[in-house]
């Protein structure tokens, strides 16, 4: 449950939307809640490039969260969009994508404010979109059943059904291409879905559930429930959820998904990364720096398949780390406003964020730093934006850390990389595995016997030759090790939000039957069991 009210008038977003003052709950259609119940928490989202505050949000209490849940699992069950054609699904399905290209700056504009991340990038990253919601409305259409090759005079066809009510925790990092991503499929399933996104980022989530709605999507078949952990712990624990999907850090997936066990739904879990990327002397240099900067800055290095662990060959290590830090300092000299289309890299989530970043750094006992290190202040050499003002962090590289550092072995989730070298191929894939994480990597070789060689031997959901960080709705996203369990994208995740059933039908002519299948007959003949 929310209420949402823009407070600010800086920027065309916010004063486009200033007409709305407040949004109404997106939930179904539910009994009001105990008038005795406490007022729901508030809580603000603020800009972590000004530090200005965005709006104000509701965040849902126990007493919501019960009321969602019961209201869309009684949606679920009337069959309204569960039991509706899968056709009739795809088409509306197909208007949604629709209806999201048309408003794609809007939502751009929407990201940048509560993230912090440049308009260029955000542009660019929404753009694609709708992509996830065309693949799952095609796939609606294509999907097919089977007949089961069953013994004797028996027809078994196989189908695949919706789980029911389905949950979705969502992160600030990419706040609406991750909850499309998981919003797609389930609904492409015929799911009934319950997003918590983000409370340091819910806008744009929020915004979609509404156009989705406009599109034809059945009012309460998606809900969104703003709030802290707790509203996700909630969530997991409720016994008619029968399936959470989460984006979060490890230790946030191992509990919740402990709390999915014990009520034996399904589980998904994309959490954390460390991926490495590792550069052969054969690699096209110039090719390699581009990738590895894209990888490792991209979301200002917020991102579980961020390129943090450099793993370069020692005959171009010096010559490679040379033009990366050139690149480095490239996207400094080029960081200011987010929303200036100039600008190359934004913030970081929050002060809070920036801090455990640079304590990090300060903790650490090895390395040398070759770029980066310090929050930025001052004003922007870009546009004169003043970086006081905002959870700024350059570009960081260091070198010659320990794999025992924290730096190596811990997750920063910012700007951060660090560098080590390796000479031989069975050296390089150890570097590469020394990681209790095994999400995504990236491999730079002109060899390619060396290429296939080398990403088969890395742990990894993920592992991109000569390029980092590709993604399409048809490629499954999931990690290995404690990078989570499950997948997104493609079939698989399809089927992830389904499951099949089987209709076993005899089609043997009663005579028949009676004969065959009279298993407690006089003359106890053998007759066939199962």
């Amino acid at each position: 449950m929310l209420s949402l009210e823009f407070i600010g008038t800086r920027g065309r977003l916010t004063t486009r939307l200033l007409h709305r003052s407040s949004y109404s709950p997106i939930v179904p259609a539910v009994p009001p809640s105990d008038p005795q119940a406490k007022p729901r928490e508030r809580f603000n989202v603020s800009n972590p490039a000004n530090g200005q505050q965005l709006c104000v949000v509701e965040a849902a209490s126990e007493s919501d969260v019960k009321q969602t849940v019961q209201g869309a699992h009684s949606i679920f069950r009337a069959g309204t969009w569960s039991r509706a054609p899968a056709l009739e699904r795809s088409k509306v399905l197909s208007r949604l994508a629709r209806a999201l290209e048309e408003r794609i700056p809007q939502f751009a504009e929407i990201e940048t404010l509560q993230t912090g991340r440049t308009i260029r990038e955000m542009k660019a990253q929404l753009s694609r979109l709708p992509e996830w919601i065309d693949y799952y409305a095609a796939l609606l259409r294509t999907t097919q059943g089977f007949i089961a090759p069953t013994q004797g005079k028996l027809l078994n066809y196989v189908q695949r059904v919706p789980l029911g009510v389905v949950a979705q925790i969502t992160p600030f990092n990419h706040p609406l291409l991750i909850a499309i991503k998981k919003i797609a499929p389930a609904l492409a399933a015929g799911n009934s879905v319950i997003v918590k996104p983000s409370e340091l980022a819910p806008i744009s989530v929020l915004e979609f559930a509404r156009i989705a709605e406009a599109a034809g999507v059945p009012s309460g078949v998606l809900s969104v429930l703003p709030g802290y952990g707790e509203t996700a712990q909630l969530l997991a624990k409720h016994p008619l959820v029968r399936k959470v999907d989460v984006t979060a850090g490890t230790n946030t997936g191992r509990l919740l998904g402990s709390a999915v066990g014990h009520n034996l739904a399904m589980f998904t879990a994309e959490l954390g990364g460390k991926a490495p990327i590792v550069v052969f002397d054969d690699a096209d240099l110039p090719s390699a720096v581009n990738g590895a900067a894209f990888a490792a800055f991209v979301a200002s290095g917020q991102t579980c398949v961020s390129g943090t662990r450099l793993v370069v060959h020692t005959d171009i290590f010096d010559t490679f780390m040379r033009d990366f830090v050139q690149k480095a300092e490239g996207i400094r000299r080029r960081m200011g406003n987010p929303m200036n289309p100039k600008s190359m890299m934004g913030t970081v989530i929050s002060e809070r964020h920036l801090r455990r970043i640079q304590g990090m750094l300060e903790g650490s006992s090895t390395g040398d730093i070759l770029a980066g290190g310090k929050r930025m202040a001052g004003k922007s050499t870009l546009d004169g934006y003043d970086f006081d003002s905002g959870s700024f962090f350059p570009p960081t590289v260091i070198s010659n850390v320990s794999t025992s550092d924290p730096l190596w072995q811990e997750e920063i989730f910012g700007p951060v990389v660090v560098a080590r070298k390796f000479s031989t191929e069975d050296e390089a894939i150890n570097l590469a595995n020394d990681s209790k994480y095994g999400l995504g990597a990236s491999v730079w070789t002109q060899n390619l016997s060396r290429a296939h060689r080398i990403s088969a031997a890395i742990e990894t959901g993920l592992c991109w030759v000569n390029t980092a960080h590709r993604n399409d709705p048809s490629s499954p996203w999931g990690g290995m090790k404690e990078s989570g369990i499950g997948r997104e994208n493609g079939i698989e995740a399809f089927e992830s939000y389904s499951q099949s059933k089987s209709t076993i039908v005899n089609i043997a002519a009663p005579s028949e039957s009676r004969e065959a299948d009279d298993w407690f007959a006089e003359d106890a003949q053998e007759k066939r069991y199962g």
